[in-house]
């Protein structure tokens, strides 16, 4: 086993990542993690051994990155669907010969009786379909997939949910929503609330990805078996990630093999 004296970059802005941020601190492992918003930054504790560095890294950046905070192990707990830093950190580790664990969120197999969900494998199957036409739908992907939708603003009626953010909302409205069909709310949304806005705009389709429980996908899934109303899933990309786990024992034991640590007073 080879522990080093440097630091672990937690690749985070998730619940999970927060989580994993907790755990990795109290056992006194110094770590940086790295989000992309301020508010993300909001969802770690503060702490001596914890920095978060707020901001989008890019390849020329990484470099940088990784000496100034003397990286010797990468623990990849991003959102499932950031596709572009998981990328970065699986070729950069490979590279570098750093230890690289993608944690990843585990994905919901079972099916409610009477499902109506449709799996799709992008976001272009389903615009290149005929899946929204005429219908009144929901979408709670994400504010940028927003702009992919514009055309069909004039083929169905479409409502979307976003984070409470400037960014979300400028996203929204230059993408064609006009604001009684912007709804800004912070997950975790609870069955009855989710259950009340389908009511409240008689929405007939909801669009999702598979985000996991963390995402409220197994909320969105039985709301929709309950009121019948079907839901399109995007799937998760591809990503050939060289480790993975679901398990936060497995996730600290590789910090713990990669980097030193020291502990905690108190």
């Amino acid at each position: 086993m080879q522990v080093n004296d440097g630091r672990l970059w937690l690749i985070g802005g998730t619940t999970e990542s927060a989580t994993l941020a907790r755990e990795i601190t109290a056992v006194g492992i110094p770590c940086t993690v790295t989000v992309t918003t301020a508010a993300a930054a909001d969802l770690y504790p503060q702490t001596p051994k914890l920095k978060v560095v707020v901001g989008r890294l890019d390849v020329l950046e990484l470099d940088q990155f990784l000496q100034e905070h003397l990286i010797t192990a990468i623990l990849d707990a991003s959102h499932p669907y950031a596709v572009a830093i998981s990328q970065m950190a699986i070729a950069t580790a490979s590279e570098r010969q750093i230890p690289y664990l993608r944690f990843e969120r585990p994905v919901i197999d079972s099916q409610p009786p009477d499902s109506q969900t449709i799996f799709l494998e992008s976001f272009a199957t389903l615009l290149a379909g005929d899946y929204l036409s005429q219908h009144r739908v929901l979408l709670t992907v994400g504010y940028k997939a927003l702009p992919l939708f514009r055309d069909w603003q004039e083929h169905s009626t479409l409502f979307a949910r976003v984070l409470p953010s400037i960014s979300s909302l400028e996203t929204a409205t230059a993408s064609g929503f006009s604001a009684d069909r912007i709804i800004a709310l912070r997950p975790p949304i609870t069955p009855e609330l989710e259950k009340a806005l389908w009511h409240q705009w008689n929405i007939s389709l909801v669009v999702t990805k598979a985000s996991g429980v963390a995402g409220g996908e197994d909320v969105k899934r039985a709301v929709a078996v309950q009121l019948g109303i079907p839901l399109i899933v995007i799937t998760r990309p591809i990503v050939d990630y060289p480790r993975q786990t679901s398990n936060l024992s497995t996730a600290l034991d590789f910090c713990l093999r990669y980097v030193s640590s020291e502990s905690c007073p108190g």
